[in-house]
């Protein structure tokens, strides 16, 4: 059997498998760190900070991330966990599945997380401010949760044409994908 190809887009809301609580990754191979190298790609293409498995079909517990766009800053959590959030701060965020959207969002300061690497290696890692907002951000898209579950009632007063316009785009466009696996 055939190995299934590797993602070639960022899938927009309101595609299903975004709402999916995606499954741990049991299998560290090369599939898995190609799967791993064509996340950062699709994020830096999108000019994105995080990519998380559901937005690209494969509904597994992994994202990526990378603050700064510098290539050797980008980090690949596989099965993350956070703990320890700590602190609290209200930010703008976006979403490369919500193009065009942005909400305001009170999210932990600090935030420590478990996780391990392509290779089958765990490890932690503590952040604040960006850091710890972009790992919290992609850990909700693990769990099948958008920003546009927690905006306020403002944000989604302003953003409702573009949520409306997602949801058309996709009615027009929605093909049953299988979802990848990883």
């Amino acid at each position: 059997m055939a190995a299934n190809p590797l993602p070639t887009r960022i899938d927009n809301n309101p595609d299903p498998r975004l709402r999916q609580v995606c499954e741990p990754i049991t299998k560290f191979d090369d599939r898995l760190a190609a799967l791993a190298q064509r996340m950062i790609e699709l994020m830096r293409q999108g000019n994105g900070v995080g990519l998380a498995g559901p937005q690209i079909g494969v509904c597994r517990r992994i994202f990526v991330s990378n603050p700064t766009g510098e290539p050797a800053d980008s980090l690949v959590f596989v099965n993350p966990e956070l703990v320890d959030l700590t602190g609290s701060v209200e930010a703008e965020e976006g979403c490369l599945s919500l193009p065009d959207i942005r909400v305001v969002m009170r999210r932990a300061r600090r935030c420590r997380i478990r996780a391990r690497h392509v290779t089958g290696e765990p490890f932690e890692m503590e952040a604040e401010n960006l850091l710890a907002r972009i790992w919290q951000h992609e850990t909700d898209h693990l769990d099948g949760r958008l920003i546009i579950d927690r905006m306020n009632p403002t944000d989604r007063i302003a953003n409702r044409k573009k949520i409306a316009e997602l949801e058309a785009a996709y009615a027009r466009t929605a093909r049953r994908k299988k979802p990848l696996t990883a």
